[in-house]
């Protein structure tokens, strides 16, 4: 018997304002440059896919009949206006250091999600949002268990685990407004197939860009990043992979993997403190 499906919270929109101030240090996960800069890369990304899952997702708003499901969307775009933001806010870092930025967010962030909209139906961007918000909660998962974190900077590790924690609390919006919109199964697999490659390319070139600027680049960063994961049995990719696999299936819905106690247990924490 298939376990029943937590019952969905609207979100909660908190007002956060991370100092992101001289005492981090450059290399703020564990002294290590690589790792440091592919996290980096992915942070990078952040404020304009946010704002990609915001359009994608407020097209559909006045259509949405159910007030619950309302009601979660506007709790969703409260929530992820505020992840840009912040990820906005830690680039003050990169430019502390003298690493430059803007040329990949304009030549390829910002660019990039552009060219999608341009290209593919508003149904078929929300697919891809509902597949990028299926694997950026799998990744505020692992947020909770991997130990790379514990060696990151007090900051940078709060900055993880908040936007983990709301990743987690609002992985079904999309979704929900997808399946109330009559989308069907196989855009949301081309959905995902266009945000599996996306992804992937986008954090490798983010990865990269970030190297080149802080001591060079080299396929042998790659290796050293993906055998240092491997020995922390923390590969973040190979969590993401194993999501779109589960994705696939027909009947798959995002809370069918109840992680809901990931992000209350996270929040209560942060309210007895």
């Amino acid at each position: 018997m298939t376990a029943a499906r937590p019952v969905p919270v609207v979100p909660e929109v908190r007002r956060m304002s991370f100092d992101f101030s001289d005492d981090i240090p450059a290399w703020w996960l564990g002294g290590d440059r690589v790792l440091t800069r592919n996290i980096d890369a992915m942070h990078m990304l952040f404020p304009e896919g946010e704002r990609f899952f915001v359009r994608s997702v407020k097209r559909y708003l006045r259509d949405i009949t159910d007030p619950d499901l309302k009601a979660r969307v506007k709790g969703f775009i409260g929530q992820e206006v505020m992840h840009g933001r912040e990820h906005e806010a830690a680039f003050a870092l990169l430019d502390r250091d003298g690493i430059e930025y803007q040329s990949f967010l304009d030549g390829t962030g910002t660019t990039f999600f552009k060219r999608l909209e341009a290209r593919l139906s508003p149904m078929t961007c929300l697919a891809v949002t509902c597949a990028l918000e299926h694997m950026t909660a799998v990744l505020g998962e692992g947020a909770f268990t991997d130990p790379l974190l514990d060696a990151a900077h007090p900051t940078m590790r709060e900055l993880a685990l908040w936007h983990a924690a709301e990743e987690i609390e609002h992985k079904s919006v999309a979704f929900d407004v997808y399946r109330a919109m009559g989308g069907g199964y196989v855009r949301r697999i081309f959905g995902m197939g266009v945000a599996f490659a996306s992804l992937t390319w986008l954090w490798h070139q983010g990865t990269k860009h970030l190297l080149r600027q802080d001591g060079g680049y080299s396929a042998d960063d790659m290796r050293a990043l993906k055998q240092r994961m491997r020995e922390q049995g923390t590969d973040r990719m190979a969590d993401v992979r194993r999501a779109v696999l589960d994705y696939l299936r027909p009947g798959f819905h995002p809370d069918d993997h109840d992680t809901a106690h990931l992000a209350q247990a996270y929040f209560a924490g942060r309210a007895a403190a």
